[in-house]
């Protein structure tokens, strides 16, 4: 089965446990979450609570052993993966980067058919890195790199806008960012999440980060902790609440003031 053409209306988790395969205990348990089209949720939590788990599982990286996990209304294990995995567009923490010219690094992110110059520009634009070309001497020609001559060598958060160019690019139905700007500052990762949210046009949008003051924008806001959903709700919501989020949030807010 695959998942039915056009925007997807909803990715349900429905009452699923995982554990890793030679590992102690429950990576996640009983964890029931739905995410609406045009939505951007943010998880967050602690390492190891098992927000990028359940990445991998919607990727079918694994299986989950009880419960599933249904995109569109279709079981993700009723789905060929790859047929899965060219719906979803993902950036990781440990993204590629790839010392080609620019052009190619954005068609990375759907590298099949002829070249769209006009598309590629559009990614530029969408992850607002189209400044990248105009101040090359190529255009999209250019080398981005050190391993070609003439290659343009790029900081960290320039190389970060290609990947999320890349993604742009792909035009996917499900957007997930998974902790790939840890290495940016707070103000950096706050204007690529905007960005994302601002891209979205009825897709889905999930983002994982450690920075409270970064994920405030999404939609919604899932604390996960040891596998569970501990708190879920707006930004606002979640500070009115007083738990868990609220203190971390103070706590982060805390080192800025």
């Amino acid at each position: 089965m695959t998942i039915p053409d056009g925007p997807v209306d909803n990715i349900s988790f429905e009452n699923i446990s995982f554990h890793y395969p030679g590992g102690h205990g429950e990576a996640i348990e009983n964890l029931n979450l739905n995410i609406h089209r045009g939505e951007l949720i943010a998880l967050v939590g602690e390492n190891g609570a098992g927000k990028s788990t359940l990445v991998k599982l919607l990727l079918r990286f694994y299986d989950v052993q009880n419960g599933s996990i249904k995109i569109g209304g279709v079981d993700v294990k009723d789905m060929d993966p790859e047929t899965l995995r060219s719906r979803i567009g993902i950036l990781f923490q440990d993204y590629a980067t790839y010392e080609l010219s620019v052009r190619e690094n954005v068609m990375m992110g759907w590298p099949y058919g002829e070249a769209d110059d006009e598309k590629v520009m559009k990614a530029l634009k969408d992850s607002r890195s189209e400044w990248l070309v105009k101040k090359m001497t190529n255009g999209l020609d250019s080398k981005v790199g050190r391993l070609f001559e003439g290659g343009h060598d790029l900081s960290g958060g320039e190389w970060q806008r290609l990947a999320l160019a890349r993604i742009m690019y792909r035009n996917a139905d499900i957007w997930i960012l998974d902790e790939p700007t840890s290495s940016l500052d707070p103000e950096a990762e706050a204007a690529i999440f905007a960005e994302l949210k601002e891209n979205l046009k009825g897709r889905i949008g999930i983002v994982i980060s450690h920075r409270f003051s970064t994920v405030r924008i999404a939609d919604r806001i899932a604390v996960i902790d040891e596998g569970h959903i501990k708190e879920l709700g707006t930004h606002h919501e979640l500070l009115a609440a007083g738990n868990t989020y609220a203190r971390l949030f103070e706590l982060q807010a805390s080192g800025y003031r």
